[in-house]
């Protein structure tokens, strides 16, 4: 009955980061990622069901929101093509520098989100000296990896993985010496999800163009991203020991909430919802050019974004406790909103040309079918078994290499691809 509820409960938190993923193709970047983070966050909190959890949620909603958005400064153009050439080696390349990425996005996520939820008074996270660390090794990493030794993954793209490797090397090391297992567990099964997802999302998107299915494939790859990545972030977290701690009572978050609610939000729709951009998608859905349409799209946004963000800051100000209503009407409405910016953003209310966005909505009927059903989770204390996560991490990479077998004897050259082997690049760094 155990190992249902855990599968359950992993397809509920896969689904939901899949979709918030997916949704964020339409953003990208940090803030994107960011939110789609917090959506996955949510969806574990309200399966844990757990009081002690719910008295800071918002500081843990928060955390796997700057974790997972993190990796939204990497660049991986490039490494897709690769994974689209019609050599072995240069599609293998694509797809393991994809589950490097893949898995830092997951690494950092699920790592800052598993400190959050382990933080207390007895066992406090010393969040300034580990946002030090991180800042340290990302200049050290980025320095040796690119500007010393040259070891360039993306040429003539920006090389800022390693920078972002660096924060995980230091991540990892404050987690190891400050002994917080749990939270390093989570990390590791989120890394290797996201990574895995990454690396066989563009497997997909290979396929999906040579089967010439009119679809967005791109978007099939984010969405494989987010799905393995949140199931190996839930893994870590529902079969890694929390000690209970009596903390129950609920403290205001103001910065928290304001960073989700109103921050997040408004730099992503600075980023956004930009005229230039608005003429390039909703222009050729019209028979004639109306303005008019576009800046109600431009600034109907914004206006939903502080609706809902002074909503929800007015709200929890009220608030003297969180329970698991508070946290769910929180998600349905962060998630909704989310999901609506990208139906108006692509167009998709004065067309059907991007049915992906109407998956979306099902999608969400689904994951919210699935939270009803999901019961609370039974934790399971399993210890973090090195040998066992080696020979997973190695699976993995035979099994990408089987990928990328199949990938490469699949087609001719199709369009978007590139060679990382077999002909000059230039391997100058690019100026910032």
């Amino acid at each position: 009955m155990n190992n249902k509820k855990l599968l359950l409960s992993l397809l509920t938190v896969g689904m939901t980061l899949g979709t918030a993923w997916a949704i964020r193709g339409q953003f990208g970047h940090e803030h994107g990622a960011a939110w789609a983070g917090s959506i996955g966050s949510i969806a574990i909190l309200l399966i844990a069901n757990r009081k002690d959890w719910f008295a800071k949620a918002f500081q843990i909603i928060i955390s796997g929101a700057m974790g997972w958005g993190i990796g939204g400064v990497m660049s991986y153009g490039m490494v897709v093509g690769y994974g689209r050439d019609t050599e072995f080696v240069n599609v293998y390349y694509g797809l393991i520098s994809l589950f490097v990425i893949g898995g830092l996005y997951g690494f950092i996520g699920g790592g800052l989100f598993g400190l959050s939820l382990s933080n207390s008074s007895k066992n406090p996270v010393s969040w300034p000296r580990l946002l030090v660390e991180m800042v340290v090794g990302a200049i050290l990493f980025y320095f040796f990896i690119i500007q010393q030794y040259e070891w360039l993954m993306t040429p003539p793209r920006d090389e800022s993985w390693a920078g972002v490797l660096g924060m995980a090397a230091a991540l990892a090391w404050f987690m190891f010496r400050t002994k917080q297992y749990s939270a390093l567990r989570v990390a590791l099964f989120a890394g290797l999800g996201g990574g895995f997802g990454f690396a066989f999302g563009n497997f997909l998107q290979v396929l999906g163009h040579v089967s010439e299915i009119k679809f967005n494939f791109w978007n099939v790859m984010e969405y494989s991203l987010g799905f393995f990545g949140g199931m190996g972030m839930a893994y870590g977290t529902f079969t890694s020991h929390w000690e209970d701690s009596t903390e129950t009572q609920y403290s205001k978050q103001w910065f928290p909430m304001l960073m989700l609610v109103l921050i997040i939000p408004i730099t992503m729709w600075q980023q956004n919802f930009r005229m230039d951009r608005l003429e390039k998608t909703i222009t050729p859905l019209l028979t004639a050019s109306d303005q008019a349409i576009e800046l109600s799209v431009r600034w109907d946004s914004l206006l939903l974004i502080l609706f809902a963000g002074i909503y929800w800051l007015n709200v929890h100000a009220k608030s003297k406790s969180l329970d698991y209503s508070d946290i769910k009407k929180f998600f349905i409405g962060h998630f909704g909103l989310y999901m609506l910016l990208s139906i108006l953003i692509t167009g998709a209310f004065l067309s059907t040309y991007r049915i992906e966005q109407y998956l979306y909505i099902l999608n969400f009927a689904i994951i919210i079918y699935l939270l009803s059903r999901a019961e609370e989770v039974v934790f399971e204390n399993q210890s973090l078994s090195w040998n066992t996560y080696a020979k997973n991490f190695g699976i993995v990479l035979a099994f990408i290499a089987v990928l990328a077998y199949i990938a490469a004897s699949s087609h001719d050259e199709i369009k978007g691809s590139h060679k990382r082997f077999g002909e000059e690049i230039p391997l100058e760094t690019p100026k910032p």
